[in-house]
């Protein structure tokens, strides 16, 4: 039976970060990775230090080979269950073998829950879009549309305005409160009442959006602000707590009240970023590593006291 000191959930970048910074200590790790990453459709990633405008893709494989380089396991697969196993630690289940770990660290993520407008999900990543910190600078002083339907999707409007001053709000199935309506013309962004039916796509471009009684607004970029859905079955299965937000507790190195247990990325936190999600990990793997250099000398401690070899 496979055994390592840490076992990663999800090979995004907070894994593969974590994972970093634990091989690089000597730590015996693997990061096991089901191959569907949230920013996959997307042709570039935005605002990460030095690698602004990468494909995600590529980045994912450098950080595999900078893991690897230090003697970490990568594992292809999906893993259906972690489980507590007393001393031993965890045993993570995965395309029927288990592997056994001291800690885990679960970096899932989450998915995005898409309005059920046609074209919406087919144009995810490309030009229908959610963070204008990634992608707003693309569409610079394009003509941008907003949907609404989903929460918050007011506030976002305001704020893709700082990157078009022609910009279109779509309250679709919401209703606008009268101090929204004032804030929104207050800017120069245009409303459009009504639902919207679909995206119009033609060429391989989004051409405009159509409302259901047949208006059409032409537009080169649609934002949408998705419900965000954490991937923390896992997470939960092991009794870790939920916030009343939906989200799993964790303190600000991703411990979760589960002893041994550790959450980093968009599985925790909804608005990390890239470039965040890396961070979050790398700091996980520094208490990971702290928390098992604590029980390395509890057992060290024990055998010196038995008169046992180190």
């Amino acid at each position: 039976m496979e055994s390592y000191e840490v076992v990663i959930v999800g090979g995004g970048a907070a894994g593969l970060s974590a994972g970093l910074v634990l091989a690089r200590a000597r730590r015996t790790v693997a990061v096991i990775d089901g191959g569907q990453p949230r920013n996959g459709p997307a042709a570039r990633m935005q605002g990460f230090l030095s690698r602004d405008g990468l494909p995600p893709g590529e980045l994912l494989e450098l950080g595999w080979r900078e893991v690897s380089g230090y003697g970490g396991d990568r594992i292809d697969g999906v893993v259906t269950s972690v489980r507590a196993t007393g001393t031993a630690g965890f045993g993570v289940e995965l395309d029927g073998r288990v592997v056994n770990a001291r800690r885990v660290l679960l970096t899932t993520g989450l998915r995005d829950a898409l309005p059920d407008i046609p074209g919406v999900a087919d144009r995810w990543g490309r030009d229908v879009l959610h963070c204008p910190y990634c992608h707003g600078y693309e569409v610079r002083d394009q003509r941008l549309a907003v949907l609404g339907g989903t929460p918050d999707a007011v506030d976002h409007a305001q704020l893709v305005r700082q990157w078009s001053a022609d910009v279109v709000y779509f309250p679709h199935t919401d209703t606008l409160t009268a101090d929204q309506r004032e804030q929104l013309v207050a800017r120069a962004i245009g409303v459009v009442d009504g639902d919207v039916a679909r995206l119009l796509v033609d060429g391989d471009r989004l051409q405009a959006v159509e409302l259901v009684d047949g208006r059409t607004v032409a537009r080169d970029a649609v934002f949408v602000r998705p419900l965000l859905v954490p991937n923390h079955q896992l997470l939960v299965g092991l009794g870790c707590a939920v916030s009343d937000s939906g989200w799993v507790t964790s303190d600000s190195t991703g411990r979760t009240t589960v002893p041994g247990v550790w959450v980093a990325g968009n599985a925790g936190d909804p608005r990390a970023q890239v470039i965040t999600a890396a961070g979050q990990g790398s700091a996980a793997a520094i208490a990971i590593n702290a928390d098992l250099v604590e029980e390395d000398v509890r057992i060290a401690v024990r055998s010196f006291r038995l008169g046992l070899p180190a």
